[in-house]
């Protein structure tokens, strides 16, 4: 049974790992979960209670560096309600359509949004572009965020 725990944990640390590009998935959370089953399967001994609750931690200050990155970002161009929901739209769709969706995709629908509320091309461009580096530095964050949990995990492992 240890083994299927220790593969049950990659597995979801990697699942993770790609979450934190695929708007999709909750790779945060993934990740931690992934530590959890490492821990399971060795009866907490190398990874116990101290290393779990720093990298739940580091998952919730992950995501909240998210959060607020794609919210700020496009906030602080002065985005329309329509523009952040146009985001979330461009980016449910720029799923399918793979790395160019990705990136494109809440670009796309924060501009097309505050086109919609604004009629406004300028302010349109720059909200979409605000997006996108938004999306960017929120990543950057999810991605740090996922390597230091992963970084304790194994600090535990080998001490």
């Amino acid at each position: 049974m240890l083994w299927l725990g220790w593969l049950a944990g990659l597995v979801l640390i990697g699942l993770g790992l790609a979450g934190c590009l695929l708007p999709a998935l909750p790779g945060l959370p993934l990740v931690f979960l992934g530590g959890l089953a490492i821990a399971w399967a060795g009866d907490f001994r190398q990874i116990g209670s101290t290393t779990l609750i720093v990298t739940a931690v580091l998952a919730a200050l992950g995501m909240m560096a998210d959060f607020l990155a794609g919210t700020l970002g496009a906030r602080a161009f002065g985005a329309s309600g329509k523009a952040v929901w146009g985001a979330l739209l461009g980016s449910m769709i720029g799923l399918f359509f793979g790395l160019p969706g990705l990136l494109l995709g809440p670009l796309l629908g924060a501009a097309i949004g505050e086109w919609l509320a604004r009629r406004d091309a300028y302010q349109a461009g720059k909200v979409g572009l605000a997006t996108l580096v938004g999306l960017v530095i929120g990543t950057a964050a999810k991605i740090g965020a996922a390597l230091a949990m992963i970084g304790a995990l194994g600090i535990a492992l080998l001490f």
